[in-house]
């Protein structure tokens, strides 16, 4: 049987839910293998096609949605007035509420979302797209391996184009913060801290709060979006939730925090990629 693979297919920048960390934010990169017969160009299958297709159907059902585990205790699943509505109970007695078109969610036939019950899934939903003459696939999804800070959040841009609009996917990203032009570790740490498994909002977006939860919700072009979790898994900004926003507000925030320092922040969206900010001392 030949053989083939492609090493960082994609990276699969989503979120999840869990049942004792709530909503987070994940990142991996995806690697593939496929073996079978040759064809009648003398290939497993043409690296075209794996880049297009493979990657094409694993964006469309895993790439920025949100995963949930279909076998959590306790979930609740309905079609209601914005499309599927899911309840998610959290072990300390809260709960994650979500309303979206059906196509913003996928579900794990598992009770927990990890790299092994997301690869099943995959597997699962590619299988069938693949020609007769590959006969065996291989999937690896890993997390980037980071030296240093980083956390893990979720958020929605409702003025996005593409799949950004939905209102729950996410990333796991590194920062890295410049104090007077040397990376300062603590600030890096006190940030990811700062955001450990948070959900940055716009505070436009937020439509009802009281003492335990917040609601947000807007209308994109893909419908209608809503999301209920509890109050201290939030993080409010007064902006958009880009990336270029959200490292500007850390350059700023943390130049208010430390005066008569200049402060630069990298800070990434997934893996690989993000914004810059600075803030020139005060």
């Amino acid at each position: 049987m030949a053989r083939l693979f492609v090493r960082n297919l994609t990276v699969l920048d989503f979120a999840y839910l869990d049942g004792e960390r709530g909503l987070l934010g994940e990142s991996w990169r995806v690697h593939v293998e496929l073996g079978g017969d040759l064809d009648a160009q003398g290939m497993v299958l043409d690296f075209a096609l794996v880049k297009r297709g493979i990657k094409r159907t694993l964006d469309a059902h895993f790439d920025h949605c949100l995963l949930v585990p279909g076998r959590h205790p306790g979930l609740e699943l309905t079609n209601g007035p914005d499309g599927q509505e899911l309840v998610f109970p959290l072990a300390d007695g809260s709960r994650i509420v979500h309303a979206s078109p059906p196509r913003a969610v996928t579900l794990i036939d598992a009770a927990a979302v990890t790299p092994e019950t997301v690869r099943e899934a995959a597997l699962a939903t590619l299988r069938p797209t693949l020609p007769d003459n590959v006969r065996s696939l291989g999937l690896e999804l890993e997390p980037e391996a980071i030296e240093g800070a980083y956390f893990h959040y979720a958020h929605g841009l409702k003025h996005h184009d593409g799949n950004c609009q939905r209102i729950a996917h996410g990333h796991r990203s590194r920062i890295e913060i410049r104090r007077d032009g040397r990376r300062d570790p603590a600030l890096e740490q006190a940030w990811a801290e700062r955001w450990r498994d948070v959900y940055i909002a716009t505070r436009e977006d937020l439509v009802e709060a009281d003492g335990e939860n917040m609601r947000f919700s807007y209308t994109s072009g893909q419908g209608r979006f809503s999301l209920s979790l509890p109050r201290e898994r939030c993080y409010l900004v007064e902006t958009d939730s880009t990336i270029e926003n959200l490292a500007q507000h850390v350059a700023q925030t943390t130049a208010r925090e430390q005066p008569r320092s200049r402060i630069e922040a990298r800070v990434f969206e997934g893996i690989d990629k993000g914004g810059l900010g600075e803030a020139p001392q005060s």
